[in-house]
C-alpha cells in the first residue's frame, strides 16, 4: 500500500456517526435462548448483562449495498480499505453506568485511527473506531473497537494481527466450561447482531472465498462466552472494564473451551480451540472490593 494510498484511507479519521435505539426485550431474549438459559436474562428496567450491547444499533444496509462477503459495502462511515479480509480483533471496554432494558440510548461513533503495517500474512490495515453510548445525558459504556483488514488466502492455523502468537493457556483455571459450536449457534448469533458476513454460514465461501477450514465463530461471540463464563461464577458482579484479543480463528464443529480465573480485582479469561491453542486472551476488572 502506497503513501498516498494510506493518506487517503487516514482522511477518514474523525469521522463521526450517530445512532438512536431502544434496549428492547426481544434481543434480550433472542440472545438468552442461544446461550441456554430458560427465561431472558432481563426483564424491562433491569440491567442489560455486559457486552449485550451488541444487539443493538446495528446496520441495515440495504441488500443493493451489500459486497460480496455480506458486509455493507465499505467508504460510508468506515473507510474503503481495499484489502478483502475484514475481522474484528479485538475491543477495549469502560463501563460507566448501566444500560437497562427498555432505555432510549444514543451512540456516537468516531474514527479513531487508521494505521498499516505489513505482517506475517501480508499488508494489514487497522481502523480504531470509537463508540460512546449515552443515556439521558449520561455515558453508559465507551468502547474502542479494533478492525483489521488483511490479504486474502489463509487457513485456520492463521493467527490474527495484533496477537502473541498461538500458545497454551495463560494461567491455571479456575473455572472451564466446554462449548461446542455449530452451524446453528452462529446462525443464531449472526440473525440477532444482523450480520451478513458470509464466513460464519457459508462454508463454500468461507474455505473457498477466504481460505478458512470451515465456519468461523463470530469474535463478539467468543467474547461474550468468556465474559459469561464468568458471570455464571461470579453471580451478580459489576464490571468496571473488559478487553479482548483474537488469537486465532475457531471454527465449527472443533469444541473448544472458555477458561478463566480470579486475582483480587481483576479476572482473565481465554479461549482454547480443540488442540488446547490459544484463540482469545480478555480480562475484566471489577470496582475495588466488589468480589
Amino acid at each position: 500500500m502506497s503513501a498516498i494510498e494510506l493518506e487517503a484511507l487516514r482522511a477518514w479519521i474523525g469521522r463521526q456517526e450517530t445512532r438512536t435505539d431502544v434496549i428492547s426485550p426481544v434481543p434480550v431474549a433472542g440472545l438468552s435462548a442461544t446461550l441456554d438459559y430458560p427465561a431472558p436474562r432481563a426483564a424491562r428496567g433491569e440491567p442489560l448483562p455486559p457486552l449485550w450491547h451488541w444487539l443493538y444499533f446495528l446496520p441495515a444496509a440495504p441488500a443493493s449495498a451489500i459486497d460480496r462477503d455480506g458486509h455493507p459495502r465499505r467508504g460510508d462511515f468506515l473507510p474503503p480499505v481495499p484489502l478483502p479480509r475484514r475481522m474484528w480483533a479485538g475491543s477495549d471496554i469502560r463501563f460507566a453506568a448501566p444500560l437497562r432494558v427498555g432505555d432510549e440510548v444514543e451512540r456516537v461513533s468516531v474514527i479513531e485511527d487508521v494505521s498499516h503495517k505489513r505482517g506475517r500474512s501480508g499488508e494489514l490495515v487497522f481502523v480504531t473506531v470509537l463508540h460512546r453510548l449515552v443515556r439521558g445525558g449520561q455515558l453508559a459504556i465507551e468502547e474502542r473497537q479494533h478492525l483489521v483488514y488483511r490479504e486474502a488466502g489463509g487457513d485456520r492455523a492463521a493467527p490474527s494481527v495484533r496477537s502473541p502468537a498461538a500458545g497454551p493457556a495463560p494461567g491455571q483455571a479456575q473455572w472451564s466450561r466446554l462449548v461446542q459450536p455449530d452451524p446453528v449457534l452462529l446462525f443464531r448469533y449472526s440473525a440477532l447482531t444482523f450480520n451478513s458476513h458470509r464466513i460464519h454460514y457459508d462454508r463454500d465461501y468461507a474455505t473457498a472465498g477466504e481460505g478458512y477450514a470451515g465456519l468461523v465463530v463470530q469474535g463478539p461471540l467468543t467474547a461474550t462466552l468468556l465474559l459469561d463464563l464468568l458471570e455464571r461464577e461470579l453471580p451478580g458482579v459489576q464490571l468496571q472494564s473488559f478487553r479482548f484479543r483474537g488469537v486465532r480463528p475457531l471454527l465449527d464443529g472443533d469444541a473448544f473451551r472458555v477458561q478463566g480465573s480470579r486475582d483480587g480485582d481483576r479476572a482473565e479469561l481465554w479461549a482454547l480451540d480443540g488442540s488446547g491453542a490459544l484463540a482469545m486472551t480478555a480480562s475484566a476488572t471489577f470496582p475495588r472490593g466488589e468480589v
